[in-house]
């Protein structure tokens, strides 16, 4: 819940708007000296439309710890500014002055440093962090060498450190594990949630004696408690009291699954017993690879108690390739979400002029991987098996990656093995389209001219079926230095079955500096005026020109 303090008319105004629009939004009457108190004792985070100092003063005495303390912004009397005031990590409070100003229209003030030269912060990565974290973060701020090790490797965003061997890792450093370790001065330890417990118990198994089999297991087999993300068991527990304690004393979910699943499993250690008793020869063991996944390894065996068992299975690391489609060439119209794309991911591939784009908002620390024309194969190649390690990839390009782009040829060499996210982006077909006016009202298809993959004789067809069916047609690729006859050619069929008089537009670099917009018609046409940079929209037999502008009507007028 987000809490909203405002003690002005104008602050209210401010207030009532994002209560309007914030399901999860509470607005607290009052005095800011009961308000303020009274929202930080009930909500996740608090709006105030107070003065810095005011909020300052009237919290202070509240103040507990960075961690559990709810995020506060202040916003001004103007509607100006949305500053984060207190726990802009922890809290939240720097996400929430984003939030603020989506809405507001004002400017959010992030006051962390990491936030404010876009360096990533240890605490941000939503796992736990112990060691020396606050040191390597101020070596990361100073622009000192910090050295990172993984046991295995991890969709992590980008971090400002230099991947290193495990062994090789000095001070300052990070080293990522779910193994119990000393950490040395100068070095954070970052937990990944790797772990799977799996637990079988009696009927009745109290909670102390399972979470005491849960404390030796670990600490015996050195793995930390912080890196277990969920505990599995059969079926037949799923009610276990006990059981269900000790998951919500940790905050742990709890899975669990069908006998007949279990049974399938080959472990270590089964039981006759445990067969006869549940259905399936193994509990623990079998449910803790079964919730971990594919690849997934026993790094503790079944220990038993009197009344509980348990083991644990670590999961293999699962990668995350992101298919970032850039837009047309524009900041403004690079979507947020692609941006946000760019500065999860710890590498990033693509053409190098695509790169050279968005450089400003890649982050420290990211691997950057970069090349030229015609290897488009080796790129979609490197971003894929670098998901299949375990990272965190994005594959960029323009417009939308997955309209003559990179997510084809990545997807047809990907497997189950890794996560895929698509971030969709402008076309170069709608881009022109909004500069030429709405050629695209109605039916439309677009068609690449490039016979580099795909045969010109299955193109002509296509296009002429596309004359034929009274598409409008948009033409990528259309000719290049060598590739003259193809749009002549694709033109002269398009000129049987519509007027000449039908409106063609050429649009070239498309919301870029050098952009350009030619409105004219199949008759006049001149291909000399197209290269590989110009979108061709050649208008239906109903589109028409109105006042400049290409208009495909929506309703359909047959002739």
């Amino acid at each position: 819940m987000i809490g909203l303090v405002a003690t002005t008319k104008a602050g209210r105004v401010h207030a009532d708007r994002l209560a309007e629009l914030w399901p999860d939004a509470k607005l607290f009457a009052g005095p800011a000296s009961a308000a303020l108190p009274e929202a930080w004792a009930e909500c996740d985070g608090v709006v105030a439309f107070l003065s810095v100092g005011a909020t300052v003063r009237l919290l202070a005495p509240h103040l507990g710890d960075k961690h559990t303390d709810p995020g506060v912004v202040c916003v001004d009397e103007a509607g100006r500014w949305a500053v984060a005031v207190l726990g802009a990590h922890g809290g939240g409070a720097n996400t929430l002055a984003t939030r603020v100003s989506e809405v507001l229209g004002t400017t959010p003030v992030l006051t962390t440093a990491t936030d404010a030269v876009g360096v990533g912060a240890l605490d941000q990565l939503g796992l736990v962090v112990e060691g020396d974290y606050a040191g390597v973060t101020r070596a990361m701020l100073d622009g000192d060498v910090v050295t990172l090790a993984q046991d295995q490797p991890w969709p992590l965003p980008p971090l400002a450190a230099s991947r290193v061997p495990y062994e090789a890792l000095i001070a300052p450093g990070i080293v990522v594990t779910d193994r119990l370790i000393e950490p040395a001065d100068g070095i954070a330890v970052v937990r990944p949630r790797s772990l799977v417990l799996g637990i079988g118990s009696s009927r009745g198994a109290p909670a102390a004696q399972i979470d005491q089999l849960i404390a030796e297991v670990l600490a015996d087999n050195r793995l930390s408690p912080a890196s277990v993300g969920a505990v599995a068991t059969v079926d037949a527990k799923a009610d276990e009291v006990g059981l269900l304690e000790v998951c919500a004393s940790h905050g742990w979910q709890l899975s669990p699954y069908p006998a007949e699943l279990l049974a399938q499993v080959t472990v270590p250690n089964p039981s006759e017993v445990v067969r006869r008793a549940v259905g399936t020869p193994s509990v623990s063991e079998a449910s803790a690879l079964v919730h971990a996944g594919a690849g997934a390894t026993l790094v503790a065996y079944k220990r038993t108690s009197p009344m509980a068992t348990v083991a644990v299975a670590r999961r293999a690391p699962r990668g995350r390739l992101t298919l970032v489609g850039l837009g047309p060439g524009a900041r403004d119209l690079l979507s947020p979400r692609a941006a946000a794309a760019l500065t999860s991911s710890a590498f990033i591939v693509g053409l190098d002029q695509y790169v050279a784009q968005v450089r400003d908002l890649i982050r420290p620390g990211t691997t950057v991987l970069e090349s030229g024309l015609g290897q488009e194969e080796e790129r979609a190649r490197t971003a894929v098996d670098l998901a299949r390690e375990g990272h965190a990839v994005a594959l960029i390009g323009s417009g939308d990656a997955g309209v003559y782009a990179m997510a084809s040829p990545a997807l047809e060499m990907a497997d189950d093995s890794f996560d895929v996210v698509g971030v969709p982006g402008i076309t170069a077909a709608l881009a022109a389209a909004s500069l030429l006016g709405a050629p695209l009202g109605h039916d439309h298809a677009a068609i690449s001219l490039s016979d580099l993959h795909t045969p010109w004789p299955a193109i002509e067809r296509r296009v002429r079926a596309a004359a034929e069916g009274d598409f409008v047609v948009t033409f990528y690729n259309p000719r290049s230095r060598g590739r003259n006859h193809q749009l002549t050619d694709a033109l002269e069929l398009l000129r049987a079955h519509r007027p000449t008089t039908t409106p063609v537009g050429l649009v070239r670099d498309a919301s870029r500096p050098a952009e350009r917009v030619i409105l004219t018609t199949l008759s006049d046409v001149r291909p000399d005026d197209v290269d590989m940079l110009t979108v061709v929209v050649v208008g239906s037999s109903q589109t028409v020109e109105v006042a400049g502008r290409m208009v495909t009507p929506r309703g359909y007028r047959w002739s």
